[in-house]
């Protein structure tokens, strides 16, 4: 009887998690009628999403049929709806509205996180974001039509809610987003608005000298120690009592993991995140594996844990696929580790900077740290090309590039 293993999500973990169970399964020379390998996802393409800050974000996906057809890897298309870990279901609700039931030996939850969206007035009506394709793509043509409008401050202002690693890079990528639209005379404003005390409160001191120095040389203005309290048609309101009037207000302000996971029976810190073993198992649910954005793990044995970041969801995805499959084939598991990290954040035209060690010591900023950025947003955190020994090869849990 055919055994499966059912992969839900097919983002930087989604994908490396079923690369690397087929992988698993290539080595034990199991065939797919033996031991299949499932993912589920609306499509059948992983959104680059780290990307969505950039222009044209429409386009910041990469194709996966000819990379599963390649690794023997079976896909449906639809969205998870319900994961019953009692019998070992999940329910699928496919794009034609109907419900497909998969049963599962071994299930790797990789569904990712969404943007998080508190109850705050007009946030829902008025705010853009770049969390999803669709959504930064509406964005983007949303700033490609200001220049039909009369040129005024609120057409001219744009607001970046949320002060942390996307909202830096979205805030310095705006200047010239909006100067291409709207000509390099037109007074642009970009104003970034964050709730704590520092831009990046999450980054630490290490870079913020860098950043602060970036955000001046754009041109990029600061409200912190305030937070949006309520957007209308015509711009932000802050937490201090200031309007600004904003044609464009870009929401970026944390976000939270897969609902999917409050339907697995086991603790999760306060972003949603499953907190898991060292073998990405839930504690709990033995069959249940969770990977990338829905994982919360130990990355070494200093007390580090896991970001939601594809630096993390990647070796994740390895780690997660591989040790399901195992699991099943009563194989000893690997433990996930992941000892080393470093932040590469881009800072638009301004360069970048990159920063080794959780206490963040600048490596290198500017151009040198630019072409570093270039590198891992253009290549090396695309999926491997559609060759079976080539994306085994790069799916070998430990190892963290691509190929």
């Amino acid at each position: 009887m055919t055994q499966r293993i059912v992969v839900i999500g097919a983002g930087f973990a989604g994908v490396f998690s079923a690369l690397s169970a087929a992988r698993l399964r290539d080595l034990q020379g199991l065939s797919p009628g033996e031991l299949e390998i499932v993912v589920v996802a609306p499509e059948p393409l992983m959104t680059v999403r780290p990307r969505l800050y950039e222009t044209t974000p429409g386009e910041m996906y990469a194709p996966l049929e000819e990379l599963f057809r390649a690794t023997e890897i079976n896909f449906v298309a639809g969205s998870v709806e319900t994961i019953d870990s009692a019998t070992n279901r999940v329910v699928v609700a496919t794009a034609d509205g109907a419900r497909r039931e998969l049963a599962y030996d071994r299930l790797v939850l990789a569904a990712g996180s969404r943007l998080a969206r508190p109850p705050i007035p007009g946030l829902a009506d008025f705010a853009f974001s770049v969390d999803r394709r669709d959504e930064a793509d509406a964005l983007d043509r949303h700033l490609r039509e200001l220049v039909s409008r009369p040129s005024s401050a609120e057409r001219n202002t744009a607001v970046i809610a949320g002060g942390g690693f996307t909202g830096i890079e979205t805030a310095t990528e705006f200047p010239a987003r909006m100067r291409e639209v709207l000509g390099p005379d037109a007074p642009i404003r970009v104003i970034l608005v964050e709730r704590n005390s520092a831009v990046g409160p999450d980054l630490g001191p290490g870079p913020r000298p860098v950043i602060e120095a970036a955000l001046d040389s754009l041109g990029v203005e600061r409200r912190l120690g305030a937070g949006v309290s309520s957007l209308d048609v015509h711009g932000a309101t802050l937490s201090n009592g200031e309007h600004i009037r904003s044609a464009t207000v870009v929401w970026t302000a944390g976000v939270r993991a897969t609902t999917l996971t409050e339907q697995v029976p086991s603790q999760r810190d306060k972003q949603g995140r499953l907190l898991v073993d060292a073998d990405l198992r839930v504690p709990g649910t033995p069959r249940i594996f969770a990977a990338g954005d829905a994982a919360n793990a130990a990355t070494d044995d200093e007390g580090n844990r896991t970001l939601m970041s594809c630096q993390h969801a990647i070796p994740l995805g390895k780690s997660a696929g591989h040790n399901a499959v195992a699991d099943l084939l009563n194989l000893p598991t690997k433990p996930y580790t992941q000892p080393e990290y470093g932040t590469c954040l881009d800072l638009g035209p301004w360069g970048a900077v990159v920063t080794t060690g959780w206490n963040r010591v600048i490596k290198t900023t500017g151009t040198e740290a630019k072409a570093m950025k270039r590198q891992i947003n253009r290549v090396w955190i695309y999926p491997p090309k559609a060759d079976r020994a080539h994306a085994f090869a790069a799916a070998e849990p430990g190892i963290y590039g691509v190929l």
